[in-house]
Order: structure tokens, then sequence, then C-alpha cells
């Protein structure tokens, strides 16, 4: 069985889990060494009846639809050996091991900021999340969400007109759900986004695959924004991922009024931070947009041998634009760094006053 196989297999069987999965590979290696184990030295690892005869005698034809999905255009399978999982997710507590996506793989590595809120929002809420999606899209961030009714729908159609955005699913990546947002689902994908699961193809929408997908909304975010929630809501959940996560949670207020505030305002009372403003959010992470370009040149460093610094990277960009305006794809073209690195760098550099943002997805050097 070649390895996409034995992949596909072990992420079928029931009984096997994220966390199980992850302990197998932990354990034996690669997935073709787990599939090659005795059965009594997979019962040692805590697998059922069910699962070793589902690993004796797997589905081929599920095996073949999932074959089948991935030979298409556009159609992806990253598991967590792989160099292209996302470093964020790799360090949680409970990885997903394994994520079909459609769309522009590399999305999940471009700094993000999830947007969240209730499925029943006010239009003032709709409206507060597709401007703040739109604008944070258009200064670097990529904006994601569950592709939900309500303020994740708004925060991917804004993310849309500014920039890019990726829908972190609860069912199989080609079950849109709900099915009203096909079309959004269609245009995320159209736009250079992506949609995300980690379940099986064609898992339905059930009710316990929606805190596993809010898990993987703030794990690959460097922050969560909540727009409405009721105080019992799934948003709630997926902000407090985000503090367990150790990301940050942002929250905007409303009218005392509204009961789809009242999440909001709870999480402010514990430590939240309260927003008025999409610049407030790109100020607030600036600092860890920084610490994630000096890990990554501190890698690239150690494999060179050498320790260039952070601003002499910025310089470097700088150079690379020269006075024209130019976009993302032209830099990273002419610097040879990766999309999301010089995604990051924009960002800062133009919170530092050195590049303006300009209409199309253009950038300008001011000095």
């Amino acid at each position: 069985m070649d390895e996409t196989s034995a992949w596909l297999t072990l992420h079928r069987t029931p009984g096997i889990g994220a966390r199980t999965l992850v302990q197998l590979l932990e354990r034996f290696g690669q997935p073709n060494r787990i599939l090659s184990q005795a059965p009594s030295r997979l019962r040692e690892s805590g697998l059922g009846q069910e699962s070793l005869s589902c690993l004796l005698a797997p589905d081929p034809a599920a095996l073949e639809r999932e074959l089948g999905w991935l030979e298409c255009p556009g159609h992806h399978l990253i598991t967590i050996l792989s160099d292209d999982y996302p470093k964020l997710l790799r360090d949680l507590p409970d990885p997903p091991p394994l994520l079909f996506v459609c769309g522009d793989p590399e999305l999940l590595h471009l700094p993000q900021l999830a947007v969240v809120g209730s499925r029943r929002p006010s239009p003032g809420g709709q409206k507060t999340a597709r401007d703040f999606s739109k604008h944070l899209a258009f200064r670097g961030l990529a904006i994601t969400s569950g592709l939900a009714d309500g303020i994740d729908g708004a925060a991917h159609r804004g993310a849309l007109e500014g920039g890019r955005t990726l829908a972190v699913m609860g069912t199989g990546v080609d079950r849109i759900y709900p099915a009203c947002n096909r079309e959004l689902a269609h245009a995320i994908v159209g736009g250079g986004g992506a949609l995300v699961s980690e379940l099986p193809l064609g898992s339905a929408p059930l009710a316990g695959n929606f805190p596993r997908r809010n898990r993987i909304i703030s794990g690959l975010s460097l922050g969560v924004l909540v727009v409405e929630a009721a105080l019992r809501s799934g948003s709630l959940i997926t902000a407090r991922l985000a503090s367990e996560q150790g990301r940050e949670v942002f929250a905007i207020p409303g009218s005392i009024h509204n009961p789809m505030a009242r999440g909001c305002h709870a999480l402010i009372r514990n430590g939240a931070k309260l927003v008025e403003s999409a610049q407030d959010i790109v100020e607030e992470l600036a600092p860890l947009l920084g610490t994630l370009l000096e890990e990554e040149s501190e890698g690239k460093s150690s494999a060179a041998g050498d320790q260039p610094k952070v601003d002499e990277d910025y310089r470097q960009l700088l150079e690379n634009m020269g006075f024209d305006p130019v976009t993302v794809d032209e830099l990273v073209q002419r610097s040879g760094r990766r999309v999301e690195e010089v995604s990051s760098m924009l960002l800062l550099l133009e919170l530092e006053g050195h590049v303006l943002s300009a209409p199309g997805g253009f950038y300008c050097r001011v000095q």
C-alpha cells in the first residue's frame, strides 16, 4: 500500500481519532509501519477489535473515492509529517494528523486572523464583520472562519473584497454546509482561498464535528476576533480554545440591549482585548508577526551557518520593491521569500511608515 493510501486507511478507521493517530505515529513512525504491526502490538497501543477489523479489511470503495478526489486539480492532502504542515497547528496539544485542502494550500502559512460570531447577528454585526475583514485582508492578514451563516459568511465575503480567506469546515471538504453557502465556498476557492477539513470526505455535519473544527480555526490564527455572540455559543468555545492555545482574543462591544453582545462583553470582562477599529488589531498583532519572522530567520540562519538580522531582511525587501507599485507576488519572485513571509514583513513595514498599501493589492515604498 502506498503512503497516501496508508494515511487515508488509518484516518477512516473507527476508534482512531486525532490523538490516537498521533500517538501511533510517535510509537511506530510512518503510516505503513503502523499497518504492518501485528494485531497484538496494536492492541497494546489501545486499539479495540473494531479498529483492528477495519485495518485488516479497509473499505476499498471509500479509499478509491478519496484517491480519486486527490487527483483533481487544486485538491491536496497535507499530513502532520509533511514539511507543508502549518507550524502553528503542529504546536497544538491535539493537532489534526491530516488536512484535506481544496484551493491554495499556501494560505495555511499566511498570518491569519480568525473572525467568528453569531449565526443570527444583527445587521450592524454583519456589516462590522464584513468591514473589519475587508480592511484586515487588505492589510495582508488572511481571514479564517467556519463557513457558517451569519458572522462567518460576512467575514469570508469581506475578506474576498480585500484579500484572501480560509474556511475550516465541520464536514468533509467535499460537502458544503450549510448548502446556502455553496456559492460562497466556490468564490473562496476561485478567489485564491481554501476550504480545509480534517474530516474524511463525505462526513456529515454532526454536532460533535464543530468543536473539533473550532480548535483548527483558532490554531491556525494569530488571534480570534469575536464580533457578536450569545453567552452560550460556539464562538465563545473558539475564544476559549484560542486563549488555551496562547492566541490573542479580541471582542467588539455592543449595545447592552443586544443579547448578541453579551458574549463579547463576557469575554472583555475575562481579559479579551476590546477593539473599536481594525487598526487596533493590526497594532496588537504586530509584535507576534515580528516574532514569527525572527523564528523563520533564525531557522534559515542555522541551516546556512550565519545569523542575519530581521532589520537587514526588511532593508533587502525595500530594495526589492524599488519605488514603483508592486504586488506581493512580484516581491515573492524578486526576493525569493515565501508568500507568508513577504506578507508579514509588508504588514510591519506599513505600521512603521515605510510602505503604503494601494488599491488592487499593490504596495508602494515611502522612503
